[in-house]
């Protein structure tokens, strides 16, 4: 458990460190200042399809990362060590989880608030939001995950990683949106429960393409 938890403490610190962690921010705050520039005035327009977009602009931000979680590790012979002290890969897999949702999805939930500001968002659908993200967002870090460990030491993998994460991703799209409406409990049930199966999953799938790769 000490070993899982280094892990995760040293993603976050070169993370931060490194500034992984802020420019998806920084992409998703710019999409939401954007916005009303590419669309118009129209405020009653914008607060209709603002939370939509926001979860368009969640999706993009998260892919933003994919390249920096798992490459340099295996390139530098870093994961290799984890496994030599007795770590396996679906370990290593779940700690680099777990520290790539902290820190993704908080930071963007409150990134959110003056992103919802800027589209003039109301109350109601701010807090649908935010639950939506809190629901989803761990699925996003898995999918980032995951695609991360799939793609890691291959030529063009910036490239591939779009074509391999955004399908995947369509289901929490859609059922994120689908959950800003009032009657938005059922696209809420399906949106965790899409999210549940992204994030028991990918722990084994990022194993077993870590050992693939160390291969």
């Amino acid at each position: 458990m000490k070993a899982l938890v280094a892990v995760g403490a040293r993603d976050l610190r070169i993370a931060w460190a490194q500034g992984g962690a802020v420019l998806p921010l920084v992409f998703y705050l710019l999409v939401a200042t954007l916005l009303p520039f590419a669309i118009g005035p129209d405020k009653a327009l914008l607060a209709r399809i603002g939370g939509g977009l926001l979860w368009t602009a969640a999706l993009l931000a998260a892919l933003m990362p994919v390249e920096r979680l798992v490459a340099p590790d295996l390139a530098s012979g870093t994961i290799d060590q984890f496994v030599v002290r007795g770590m396996s890969e679906e370990a290593i897999g779940a700690a680099k989880l777990v520290a790539h949702w902290i820190a993704f999805g908080p930071p963007l939930m409150i990134a959110t608030l003056p992103a919802a500001a800027l589209l003039g968002l109301d109350g109601p659908t701010v807090l649908r939001l935010e639950v939506g993200l809190a629901i989803g967002t761990p699925g996003l870090a898995a999918l980032a995950l995951a695609t991360a460990a799939l793609t890691a030491g291959l030529r063009g993998a910036s490239a591939l990683s779009g074509l391999i994460m955004l399908p995947l991703a369509i289901p929490l799209l859609i059922f994120g949106a689908g959950a800003l409406g009032e009657a938005g409990a059922g696209a809420t049930k399906l949106l965790a429960a899409t999210s549940l199966l992204l994030v028991a999953g990918t722990p084994f799938a990022a194993g077993a393409a870590l050992r693939a790769g160390r291969g």
